[in-house]
């Protein structure tokens, strides 16, 4: 059985505060994969935080990965993280709106 994304959003929340957080469940791209026979989903993660803030990205991905421990093996298969403080992701948008414009 897949975790509801809703879950996954509490339990995020509650352990790491915070200030943007997005969960897509891509659960369907991944139909009859033999790794999601399981039933366990596959999850796009997009959290903002300033608990991450002088932590390398492995450590970002391992704060993610234990707030959500419960979840693996039996509801999350595979989860893909993107995890930022608010300046890096402030930083990220700007430079992803600069080339749009830069584009057009």
């Amino acid at each position: 059985m897949a975790a509801d994304p809703a879950t996954i959003e509490a339990l995020l929340q509650a352990a790491l505060d915070p200030t943007r957080l997005a969960v897509r469940d891509d659960s369907a791209a991944h139909a009859g994969h033999a790794g999601a026979a399981s039933g366990g989903g596959h999850y796009d993660v997009l959290i903002v935080s300033e608990r991450f803030g002088g932590h390398s990205r492995v450590a970002r991905h391992r704060m993610v990965y234990d707030a959500l421990r419960e979840l693996f093996p039996s509801q999350i298969h595979a989860l893909a993280v993107n995890a930022y403080t608010d300046q890096e992701y402030q930083s990220r948008e700007a430079t992803r709106d600069a080339t749009r414009n830069s584009q057009t």
